[in-house]
């Protein structure tokens, strides 16, 4: 009579929800999860998720944050690392250091980051982004 949904609800949505730090809440410290975030607030210290982080426009976080997916419209100070894909918006400020796969900013946006991009995001951003045996380019008088 009824059909069987065969879909992992797991699929569909972030294991447990969403995470909210709203207008006027101040945390600092260290948040790890595997939900997605929404901050209208401020964070000071480390975000990390294997979701999507969304800063609002009132959001501020000065710190670092690690995740999958990222859309920014606030401020963040410090280290991003984004496993797929940045999208900025017009009213987004952002100075530090990202890592990621994927970026993109609308006009307007405030992008004063030292950005590396492509297959090196799964390293820590304090992890030097070559070998230690990797050695300078010479110059070669021909």
């Amino acid at each position: 009579m009824f059909k069987e949904n065969n879909k992992n609800s797991a699929t569909e949505t972030t294991i447990g929800g969403n995470n909210r730090i709203v207008s006027g809440t101040k945390i600092k410290g260290e948040v790890n999860s595997q939900s997605d975030f929404r901050i209208d607030g401020e964070v000071e210290g480390t975000i990390q998720t294997s979701g999507r982080v969304v800063v609002g426009k009132t959001g501020i976080i000065k710190g670092k944050v690690i995740c999958t997916n990222a859309d920014i419209e606030g401020t963040i100070q410090g280290t991003l690392q984004v496993k797929n894909t940045l999208s900025l918006k017009s009213t987004a400020r952002i100075e530090g250091e990202v890592l990621v796969e994927k970026l993109a900013i609308e006009p307007g946006a405030i992008f004063n980051v030292t950005c590396t991009m492509g297959g090196n995001n799964e390293k820590s951003a304090t992890q030097p982004l070559f070998g230690k045996d990797t050695k300078p380019i010479e110059k070669t008088d021909k």
